[in-house]
């Protein structure tokens, strides 16, 4: 049974950064794709980053160039580097974490996306950027 932990939440300044980590286990393929996802308040959940085993990445265009998704090769940790925060970046960010074998498209993320019902997921982080 995969299990995502998410940890480094919190509040920070528009304009700040700030790094949000995912402890994966039970992941026992490597044909593994991980992923971060965020809510906020009224809205639907969206696609934040995506990576893959092979090293691949995919980016929602709202975060290009700012966050930055990687992922620890000894122990699997998943990570997003936030820089150039902004109040829109407000909301629960979640890990997910899904097998390639289920996505049909060449974008990552966007295949996560496509289908989230079938995703793991972590119980999300709360980041608050302030103005």
């Amino acid at each position: 049974q995969v299990k995502l932990v998410e940890s480094g939440g919190g509040s920070v300044q528009s304009g700040g950064s700030h790094r949000l980590s995912c402890v994966a286990s039970g992941i026992t393929s490597s044909r593994y794709v991980m992923g971060w996802f965020r809510q906020a308040p009224g809205n639907q959940r969206e696609g934040v980053a995506a990576c893959d085993s092979d090293g691949r990445v995919s980016y929602a265009d709202s975060v290009k160039g700012r966050f930055t998704i990687s992922q620890d090769k000894d122990d699997g940790t998943l990570y997003l580097q936030m820089d150039s925060l902004t109040p829109d970046d407000t909301g629960m960010y979640y890990c997910a974490a899904v097998s390639r074998d289920v996505l049909f498209l060449d974008d990552i993320l966007l295949a996560m996306t496509v289908v989230q019902a079938l995703l793991d997921w972590g119980q999300g982080t709360q980041v608050t950027v302030s103005s």
